[in-house]
């Protein structure tokens, strides 16, 4: 039987493919004089961001960009990296944003694998961009139309190496054509490269619909105020700044840049520039409580401030609070367009002694508006473990905001989404309200005479030591246990505890089989958006460094 339900057609009346991109033109219709981005002493306005976006767009398809087409940018958080995110999908080109911190190498693989047709560079990378250039296959090389990005905020010396500035690539382009939208809302949108360790980065795409969705559950869920100013420290070539650039533009709202990130960048954008939203990694939040007397400036109170990466102590976010920001924490991956849960807090929380606080501080909480479901899975057979904060399991994920897949690598893509979810790879408990908590990364748990024990639950703990800065644990070979706890710290100022004050003060706080075995003080590595390389303390150990 005919169901008469069916009998409507998706026409253009009724249906627009979701995309970001729709976001710049309201902006620049409903708020056209508004602060869109500031860098220094270049402001541009939402009438004036539109325009240098649609010049983009249309200069690319002047040099040859088609739908489908990668165009790479190596630069750091300046207005023309903002302005790549709408102008390059407008072009039907994908937006490939590689992280300035990695080497020749790794570039010139992303590069290659990525396809790109068109590389925005700048200055800055120059020379890193040359090298990449070079390392790679000569014909695939001699691809890539190289653009220059002269920034008037960078003064070290440097030598172009493009065919051309980003000014006349903007005067090849026009306003006159129409601003183009994806035929698909699941056309691929930007292709983003996960950091590596041992193996070569996958490169993860997104669509439009989630990028679109993403936003406005951020927008839901965080940004709840209208035209917030918003200071971007989360890099952009690092799941697109979380998307944050199409927010703003969705908001109406502005985007101060930092080209680098200090305290005194941050406390004095907050004083000149009234920021009131930005995000960062635990390690920014450290930046900012540790900051020396000099670089600080008054805060006023509510700035709200959402921090992921690894699992930040809770005793980092009390003393982010004590500075008057508002923390909240999220978690995701590049694989899920950045943050996808959220540990939505509740006012009852607050009446909640010191310690149950801290403890419901540190979970990752619940699915932002966004995404369809989260849960906690037995790693072996996928059924949910029980609602009891203690039974380990692996986060999964379903939803829209999750990658279309790995670029090139359908095996990588299969194992991911076995099971009909998307398989994080962390370790996390789901207490009896919902919220879940990470307690590790699969590989990084610690299997201790046949106990699992958190890396994570033992870092949180040294960070509750006053004269510790940032701690890391991972596992050591023991001949007894199989392996223990190794911690790495870094410690503030000049106060200098011994190894032995530190695993003592570990068994006050914890379970005594928990405790780390060894203590090693020195500088951990991190990677540019501020996570700890345990790859590399790992390697370190394995090779005798600490003995």
């Amino acid at each position: 039987m005919t169901n008469p339900y069916d009998a409507f057609s998706a026409v253009s009346a009724n249906y627009v493919p979701l995309s970001p991109l729709s976001f710049l033109p309201r902006a620049a219709s409903v708020y056209p004089d508004g602060e869109a981005v500031i860098h220094g002493k270049r402001r541009y306005s939402w009438r004036e961001t539109f325009a240098r976006c649609r010049r983009l767009a249309t200069g690319l398809n002047a040099i040859g960009v088609g739908k489908g087409d990668t165009v790479s940018i190596l630069a750091p958080n300046i207005p023309e990296m903002v302005e790549a995110h709408f102008g390059v999908p407008a072009s039907g080109g994908v937006l490939n944003a590689i992280n300035t911190r990695l080497d020749p190498e790794t570039i010139a693989y992303i590069l290659s694998h990525g396809e790109c047709r068109v590389l925005l560079v700048d200055q800055e990378f120059a020379a890193t961009a040359s090298n990449a250039l070079a390392a790679m296959d000569a014909d695939a090389a001699a691809k890539i139309t190289v653009i220059d990005i002269i920034d008037s905020e960078y003064n070290a010396p440097s030598t172009p190496i493009g065919v051309m500035d980003y000014d006349a690539l903007l005067a090849k382009g026009n306003t006159d054509d129409p601003w183009q939208l994806p035929e698909s809302e699941w056309d691929a949108l930007t292709l983003n490269y996960t950091s590596g360790t041992t193996n070569r980065p996958k490169g993860v795409v997104y669509h439009h619909r989630g990028a679109y969705l993403l936003c406005m559950g951020t927008i839901s869920d965080w940004f709840a105020a209208k035209r917030p100013r918003y200071l971007a420290l989360v890099p952009l070539f690092h799941c697109n700044g979380w998307g944050h650039s199409w927010t703003m533009a969705a908001q109406g709202g502005t985007i101060i840049c930092a080209r680098a990130v200090s305290a005194k960048v941050i406390f004095d954008a907050i004083a000149d520039h009234g920021v009131t939203h930005f995000g960062g990694a635990p390690i920014v939040l450290s930046m900012i409580i540790n900051a020396e007397e000099s670089d600080k400036r008054p805060v006023p109170a509510g700035i709200q401030v959402v921090t992921a990466g690894a699992p930040p102590p809770p005793s980092v976010i009390t003393q982010m609070e004590a500075l008057g920001f508002v923390v909240t924490h999220v978690y995701g991956l590049t694989e899920t367009y950045g943050h996808v849960t959220m540990n939505v807090w509740h006012d009852e929380w607050d009446q909640d002694d010191s310690k149950n606080r801290d403890l419901l501080l540190a979970r990752q909480g619940v699915a932002m508006t966004f995404l369809e479901e989260q849960d906690v899975v037995d790693t072996e057979t996928m059924a949910p473990v029980p609602a009891d904060g203690k039974t380990i399991g692996e986060i999964v994920f379903r939803g829209n905001t999750v990658m279309k897949g790995y670029f090139k690598n359908q095996d990588a893509t299969d194992t991911a989404f076995a099971g009909g979810y998307f398989h994080t790879g962390d370790l996390a408990v789901k207490h009896a309200d919902g919220y879940v908590q990470i307690m590790d990364r699969l590989k990084d748990i610690i299997i201790s005479g046949g106990e699992n024990i958190s890396s994570v639950e033992i870092e949180a703990t040294l960070h509750k030591h006053p004269a510790v800065a940032l701690a890391a644990v991972v596992a050591m070979a023991d001949e007894k246990w199989g392996e223990v706890p190794c911690a790495f710290v870094e410690l503030k100022g000049q106060e200098a505890p011994s190894e032995d004050e530190l695993i003592d003060f570990c068994r006050e706080h914890m379970a005594s089989f928990k405790r780390p075995k060894k203590v090693v003080f020195t500088t951990i590595p991190k990677t540019s958006t501020g996570k700890m390389q345990k790859f590399e303390l790992r390697r370190m150990l394995n090779e005798g460094q600490f003995s």
